[in-house]
């Protein structure tokens, strides 16, 4: 499994680096790299291999603690541990190319109306309608969170002027809510997905097309490195 694990434990990018850290020690235990009872790779070894802080590593590796998949262990022969029974999956979830096929449509989809909604010149209305939806989302608690979150997204498709967009976003992000209804939410994805909605809306706002849609691409794909964890 050594291989494996050089494949799996390579540097992340920059930009998500908490969620694709997620994603990478999912995948090492979903595909039995590191199995049940096993001890992942020392903390300092497993940051270099990765490329991130041993702060985000450790965000990461309680958030996987925290719901079942790892554990920590004192002492001598300590460090931290593949569980031995591991959370299921909830039976009836789409096969890998339905979750790919979701996700490259919603970029698609919502990278576009970003841009499109940056190169508008909006009216008061529509930018306290976005400040709204930002502040509701930033301050919702874990309960209110995936709501709040869908109804930014869907203010921006609204503010795009295209009554057809915003219909395909709305259609695109149902199916993307049941996938996300299956796995846990972390808060330091939550932090970081607030701060990247905040950059987001600010280019928007600012009309600069380019930004808004790289925000929400870098945006997207942080989700979709949980998502490709968790469930693929």
């Amino acid at each position: 499994m050594e291989h494996a694990q050089e494949a799996l434990f390579r540097p992340v990018r920059a930009g998500n680096a908490f969620e694709e850290t997620v994603e990478r020690l999912m995948q090492a235990i979903r595909l039995g790299v590191v199995g049940p009872g096993e001890r992942l790779p020392a903390e300092r070894e497993l940051a270099t291999k990765l490329g991130v802080s041993r702060v985000t590593l450790r965000e990461a590796i309680r958030s996987l603690q925290e719901n079942g998949f790892v554990e920590s262990r004192r002492g001598r022969y300590g460090g931290t541990f593949v569980r031995m029974e591991l959370p299921g999956v909830v039976p009836g979830l789409a096969e890998t190319g339905d979750i790919r096929d979701a996700l490259t449509l919603r970029k698609v989809l919502e990278t576009g109306a970003a841009e499109c909604a940056a190169g508008r010149s909006l009216g008061p209305s529509e930018r306290r309608g976005l400040r709204s939806r930002l502040a509701e989302s930033c301050s919702a608690d874990l309960g209110e969170y995936r709501r709040k979150d869908s109804r930014l997204h869907l203010a921006i498709a609204e503010v795009t002027g295209s009554a057809s967009l915003t219909a395909a976003i709305a259609e695109s992000r149902m199916r993307v809510n049941e996938l996300l209804d299956n796995i846990p939410l972390l808060e330091p994805n939550l932090a970081h997905s607030n701060e990247q909605h905040e950059r987001i809306i600010a280019s928007i706002l600012d009309g600069d097309p380019a930004a808004a849609r790289q925000a929400m691409a870098e945006h997207l794909d942080g989700t979709a490195s949980l998502l490709r964890g968790f469930l693929t």
